[in-house]
């Protein structure tokens, strides 16, 4: 009887402890497939939000420039040998959008251009980089906390332009941009 109560009773806890092994591998197995599963969209996003924090910042610290100058045949060069591109630098003052410098900055872990431009008061970053690997190849227009943005490919560049200027008016900038 004795054998019998304790084989019964081993059993028991061995299914006990298999029981509990299945349930915590699919507790596990849910949840990777949840960090997994996001919608295409999320690392654009996640894109979007480092241009406004990185459009942020150059205004927070006041490094607009690393070469400020009206002069598109000054900026343009200045980015000679420290990017593996050359950005499109063009002169936007007929159409009410000064160029007024650029730098280097950072945008997804690599290094990109910043052209930096102004209507009125209002300062606008173009981040640039070449299209290859882009997740987000769709128009992007959108506004992160306050700021509009805007995400375009043209000619095998990509486009961040974000500012507080108004949605209007960025969207002037885009299409004078594009059409240069």
């Amino acid at each position: 009887l004795r054998a019998r109560v304790r084989a019964s009773s081993q059993s028991h806890s061995v299914r006990r402890v298999l029981t509990w092994a299945a349930a915590a591998v699919l507790v596990l197995s849910v949840g990777a497939g949840m960090t997994l599963w996001r919608p295409a969209s999320s690392r654009g996003d996640v894109i979007a939000a480092e241009v406004v924090n990185s459009h942020v910042r150059s205004l927070m610290a006041n490094h607009l420039f690393d070469v400020q100058s009206t002069d598109l045949h000054t900026v343009k060069p200045w980015f000679l040998g420290k990017l593996d591109f050359s950005p499109p630098v063009v002169d936007l003052t007929s159409s009410g959008f000064a160029l007024v410098g650029g730098r280097l900055d950072y945008v997804g872990g690599r290094p990109v251009a910043a052209l930096v431009y102004q209507r009125r008061k209002h300062t606008i970053n173009v981040f640039v980089s070449p299209a290859g690997g882009d997740p987000s190849t769709d128009n992007v227009v959108s506004t992160v906390r306050g700021f509009n943005l805007l995400h375009w490919i043209h000619n095998g560049m990509s486009f961040w332009a974000v500012s507080d200027l108004n949605s209007a008016e960025l969207g002037e900038f885009a299409t004078a941009l594009q059409a240069s």
